[in-house]
């Protein structure tokens, strides 16, 4: 299970560039999805060994300068709640300001591992400048410089030993499902509905992080776990109103999950944060099921589910594979449905094709549309097999993969979920050297 670490701090303390800086060993891995708009607060980095994912929570926060002492102040209130580690960032020039007291004020409090961070120290000088931080009586500290990167290994060398060892994730045969989305999208309501009031609960497995339960439940005749959802988690006293809240609260249960059950509200659509929280479970590569909730609140007419369907495919382009339920909690109406395709997605994530069925199928579709000659240079490609990985990956041998561009790897995985059925579960393609 990977660590979560939230950088907080108030605005233009260079915390945005040191976030960057953090994820960049990992940019290639992490941006392989072809078309995901990039979440610019959150990524995954991994230093000697350790993998962990990294949370910049300032970057949620729209405004200037001046911008509301409040606002900070709730963000480092649910970094405490929901990170592991916490990285505080100041800024050696501007010395400390009361903002910076503050924030000091609340994370003193907290058992949490916290690092004094101070940037810009690019010099000798400032270096003697940082001894004033020692005030805000958070113990030693770390200076860095987030622009030439100086200070940073020995930042994150001391990082990673507060860190616990990784365990090896047993493979379980029981289907993860993480219930996420939008605060008052109905995923208490849903859960509830799911598995009854009582929550016919057969074991708590107590999990390693903060009242991170997984529950096992047996419905329909079907047995999974639900991770660590909003629903079965006391509120936080944050009042959750901004959009980094849902992203935050997402993390650490899509990263542990199978499959993601993304709940949105048919009376609202599926608005930015519904796509963040989308693209989150893509980028790790979960199983996704979209739940429209509310469905008995909407004014219908014959095509409207369709025209709703067709809007939420746009907006998750170029990954439009993915199973899309109408259901109202409240009525209890298509819950089956929605546990069977999850259960559904949860299987297809596990398809294994054979080397030679996968030969047989992909190279025929590929001599009938071979990609564009570039430059003259004509691409041949003579093999493919899928990766022993997790998820489904897949490598097609090419005697010149650079030129292979996005279009023609879009084009090669659409026909893969036409022939195999990968419906709702992210494929990564990759071209390499013969």
């Amino acid at each position: 299970m990977n660590s979560i670490v939230a950088i907080v701090g108030r605005p233009n303390v260079g915390k945005s560039t040191f976030f960057n800086r953090l994820i960049q060993q990992r940019k290639a891995i992490v941006d392989s999805v072809s078309g995901v708009t990039r979440d610019r607060h959150y990524g995954k980095s991994e230093w000697n060994g350790k993998q962990f994912s990294v949370i910049d929570t300032g970057g949620y926060v729209k405004g200037s300068d001046d911008i509301f002492e409040a606002e900070i102040r709730k963000q480092v209130v649910l970094a405490i709640d929901e990170a592991d580690l916490i990285l505080f960032v100041v800024d050696v020039t501007s010395g400390i300001t009361p903002t910076d007291v503050e924030v000091a004020k609340l994370l003193r409090k907290t058992k949490k591992t916290v690092f004094l961070v101070i940037n810009k120290v690019d010099n000798a000088m400032r270096v003697d400048d940082a001894i004033e931080f020692y005030n805000l009586g958070l113990g030693d500290y770390h200076t860095i410089s987030s622009i030439n990167g100086s200070g940073t290994g020995d930042l994150l060398d001391a990082l990673v030993k507060k860190m616990p060892e990784p365990k090896e994730e047993e493979e379980s045969n029981l289907p993860r499902f993480a219930v996420v989305g939008r605060p008052n999208a109905g995923k208490s309501s849903f859960i509830n509905a799911l598995i009854g009031k009582d929550r016919n609960i057969v074991t708590d497995i107590a999990g390693t992080t903060r009242d991170s339960i997984d529950t096992k439940f047996n419905k329909f005749g079907f047995d999974f776990s639900i991770i660590d959802t909003a629903g079965i988690r006391k509120k936080s006293k944050v009042k959750e109103d901004l959009e980094f809240y849902s992203v935050m609260r997402a993390v650490r249960s899509i990263e542990n999950c199978d499959v993601t059950i993304l709940i949105i509200d048919a009376t609202r659509g599926f608005q930015g944060q519904d796509q963040n929280i989308f693209w989150l479970a893509v980028k790790n590569r979960k199983g996704i099921i979209v739940l429209v909730n509310k469905w008995d609140l909407i004014e219908k007419e014959t095509q409207t589910a369709k025209a709703f369907e067709e809007t939420i495919r746009q907006e998750t382009a170029p990954f439009r594979d993915v199973p899309i339920v109408f259901i109202s909690a409240l009525t209890k109406q298509r819950l089956l449905k929605s546990l069977e395709t999850a259960v559904a997605v949860f299987y297809n994530r596990k398809n294994k094709i054979a080397t030679s069925k996968l030969n047989e199928t992909m190279l025929e579709v590929i001599q009938h549309n071979p990609p564009p000659a570039i430059k003259g240079k004509y691409v041949k490609i003579k093999y493919c097999m899928q990766l022993p990985t997790a998820t489904p990956q897949f490598v097609f041998f090419a005697n010149l993969p650079q030129y292979v561009k996005d279009p023609y790897k879009r084009f090669i995985e659409n026909k893969m979920r036409e022939i195999y059925n990968f419906s709702g579960v992210p494929i990564t393609i990759y071209f390499r050297k013969k």
